[in-house]
């Protein structure tokens, strides 16, 4: 991927995602040599793809290379940010298919909302990526993130081979003083990366005290300690995770897992 396609959506995942880095001086051996004791026996990182308005088939293309190259008690990580696709009409079953999803690149100029509106009823839209289509990657454990307008349409997601399957979703709508901010990236996503600055944001603070941000950082750690406690812990976990759908504008499934992978549509 491109600098200037570098969207601060997708860095702040990719910052989401890397791990602290390793003290050095810790691995040196007892003799001063500076070489490590012992050599990493996999990448310190998660490998990730950077896809910037991918078409439909490269994303399949890339998500496939990705599922094939998994490694075993390791999980897939989706990451989708972009414009939602609702459906056109009612139908008597509604399957994976008919709710819609998020749009990928059709390689013409944009003015396609139109020609999406102005399509055949009847059909598809065939640049939409359907919760459908991610079926058959639910033979490896699956996290699938999805930040859209229509992030919804993928709530009804359905767990075919019992492995472990995450899905979180953004809400629909936004509180009227937030909505004119989507030009400083995602406020869902912001969350993912960093609640406590967030939540600043929200409050519309711009400065906090070192040691107010340390003592909030420790705080934020605590809950995510007993977050994992609970989890790991609940018997009502089962191995597709727990569905928590109060809110009828986001779903969340849990199940903690390696990240593998990170996708990125705009």
């Amino acid at each position: 991927v491109k600098f200037s396609e570098l969207t601060i959506d997708m860095f702040r995942m990719l910052q989401a995602l890397e791990r602290e880095p390793i003290n050095l001086a810790s691995q040196l051996n007892k003799t001063g040599s500076q070489e490590p004791t012992e050599k990493p026996s996999k990448r310190e990182n998660p490998h990730k793809y950077l896809l910037y308005k991918p078409t439909f088939s490269q994303l399949y293309t890339f998500l496939s290379a990705s599922f094939k190259e998994l490694p075993g008690n390791s999980v897939l990580l989706v990451y989708l940010s972009a414009t939602g696709v609702f459906p056109t009409g009612r139908c008597d079953y509604e399957g994976p298919y008919d709710f819609g999803g998020v749009l990928t690149n059709n390689n013409r100029d944009a003015g396609s909302m139109e020609v999406i509106q102005k399509r055949n009823n009847s059909f598809k839209e065939m640049h939409c990526l359907h919760p459908g289509d991610f079926f058959p990657f639910t033979r490896k454990p699956l996290f699938l993130i999805v930040d859209s307008s229509n992030s919804i349409a993928y709530k009804n997601f359905i767990n075919l081979f019992g492995q472990p399957l995450v899905c979180l979703l953004s809400p629909t709508a936004y509180p009227k003083g937030l909505q004119d901010q989507t030009q400083r990236g995602s406020l869902f996503t912001l969350f993912l990366y960093n609640p406590l600055m967030a939540f600043l944001f929200m409050c519309r603070l711009t400065s906090m005290r070192k040691g107010m941000w340390d003592k909030c950082q420790e705080y934020l750690h605590k809950i995510y300690r007993d977050i994992a406690h609970l989890l790991t812990k609940s018997r009502t976990v089962g191995p597709g995770g727990v569905d928590d759908s109060s809110n009828p504008a986001q779903t969340s499934k849990f199940t903690p897992e390696k990240a593998e992978m990170t996708e990125k549509l705009q």
